[in-house]
C-alpha cells in the first residue's frame, strides 16, 4: 500500500471516529440520554395504559378474566344509559357553578391583595394555604363543619334563629356544598395566577388612566381587566378541565350520595370499574369524557382567539 493510500485510509478512519465522537458529544444526544429514564417511565405508566384502556373499551372485561371483543357495544350502551346521562347533567351543573364562582372570587381577592399593606405576605400565604392542603383533609374538615347534627355551621344558624340544614345529607344541597368545598380548595391557585398577572401590568398605564381622571374602579375595568384576558382564558380552561374530572371530595364526603345527587361522571366511571367490575364500560366512559374535555377546550381556545387580546 502506498503512502497516499495509507493517508487516505487514515483520514477515513479518523472520519469514522470523528463521526461517532461528534454523535456522542452532541447536545441533542446528551439531552435525550438525560431524559430517557423519564421517557421510559412515561411510556410505561402513561402511554401504555392509555392504549391498553382503549382496547379494553371495545371489550366485555371484568378485570379478572380475559376480555371478550364486543366492538362498539359499550359506546352504544352509553347513549341509552339514564344513569350516565344524569351523571353528565350533574357534572355540567357543577362545572357551570364552580368555574365562574372560582374565577370572579379569585379576581376580587387578587385585586384586594395587589397593594402595599402591612402583613400582606401573611394574607397571601393564608389564601394559598388551601391549595397545598391535602384534599382528604379538606374534605374531612368540611364534613365536620357541615355535619347536620353537631356541625359548627348549623350551630351558628341555630344561634341566629335559623333552622338546621342537611348539607351533605340533603339531596337538594349536597352538590352545591361540594361546589363550596372545591371553590375553597382551588381559590388560592387562581388568586396567585391573577396576582402575578396584575403585577405584570405596567404601572405607567394606570398612572395615565389616573391622570385622565379615571377612578380606581374605572381604571380596573378599562385598563386592568382587558389585560387580564390571557390569564382569564388560561384559568377558564384549567378550571373547566378540573371541574369535569371532579372526584376526590365526592369520594371522601358523599360517596356519590345521597340518592346519587353527587354522582358526577367520573365517580360513575369509578363505580362501574371498581364496584361493578365492568372495566370495558368504565373505559368507554373515560374516553367519552376525554373527548368531551378535548372538544370543550378547543371551543374555549377558539373563542379566546376572538375575545382575548395579547400585549406585544
Amino acid at each position: 500500500m502506498t503512502s497516499a493510500e495509507n493517508e487516505r485510509g487514515g483520514r477515513g478512519g479518523l472520519g469514522r471516529a470523528s463521526f461517532w465522537d461528534r454523535l456522542f458529544a452532541s447536545d441533542h444526544v446528551a439531552g435525550w440520554l438525560f431524559v430517557s429514564p423519564a421517557v421510559v417511565l412515561i411510556g410505561l405508566f402513561g402511554a401504555a395504559p392509555i392504549v391498553w384502556s382503549l382496547i379494553i373499551s371495545f371489550q366485555r372485561n371484568s378485570l379478572d378474566t380475559s376480555g371478550v371483543w364486543i366492538g362498539l357495544a359499550n359506546y352504544r350502551h352509553l347513549m341509552h344509559d339514564p344513569a350516565f346521562a344524569a351523571s353528565v347533567r350533574r357534572t355540567i351543573v357543577y362545572t357551570v357553578l364552580f368555574v365562574p364562582i372560582t374565577l370572579f372570587s379569585a379576581m376580587a381577592v387578587a385585586v384586594a391583595l395587589n397593594r402595599r399593606l402591612h402583613g400582606m405576605r401573611f394574607y397571601r400565604t393564608a389564601v394559598f394555604a388551601p391549595v397545598v392542603t391535602s384534599t382528604v383533609a379538606t374534605a374531612i374538615m368540611f364534613s365536620w363543619l357541615l355535619d347536620p347534627y353537631f356541625g359548627i355551621i348549623n350551630l351558628f344558624l341555630n344561634k341566629l334563629g335559623g333552622p338546621s340544614q342537611g348539607f351533605f345529607q340533603d339531596p337538594s344541597q349536597a352538590l352545591y356544598c361540594i361546589v363550596l368545598v372545591t371553590v375553597w380548595g382551588w381559590l388560592g391557585f387562581a388568586v396567585v395566577i391573577y396576582l402575578a398577572a396584575l403585577q405584570g401590568i405596567p404601572r405607567e398605564l394606570l398612572e395615565a388612566a389616573e391622570i385622565d381622571g379615571a377612578t380606581r374602579w374605572r381604571a380596573f375595568w378599562r385598563v386592568q381587566f382587558p389585560l387580564l384576558g390571557p390569564t382569564t382564558l388560561f384559568l377558564v380552561v384549567w378550571l373547566s378541565i378540573n371541574a369535569l374530572q371532579e372526584f376526590d371530595e365526592i369520594y371522601v364526603i358523599t360517596h356519590g350520595g345521597p340518592l346519587a345527587s353527587t354522582t358526577v361522571v367520573v365517580y360513575y366511571l369509578f363505580q362501574q370499574a371498581f364496584a361493578f367490575f365492568d372495566a370495558g364500560y368504565a373505559t368507554a366512559i373515560a374516553y367519552v369524557v376525554f373527548l368531551g374535555i378535548l372538544a370543550l377546550t378547543v371551543v374555549q381556545l377558539l373563542l379566546g382567539r376572538k375575545l382575548v387580546h395579547y400585549r406585544s
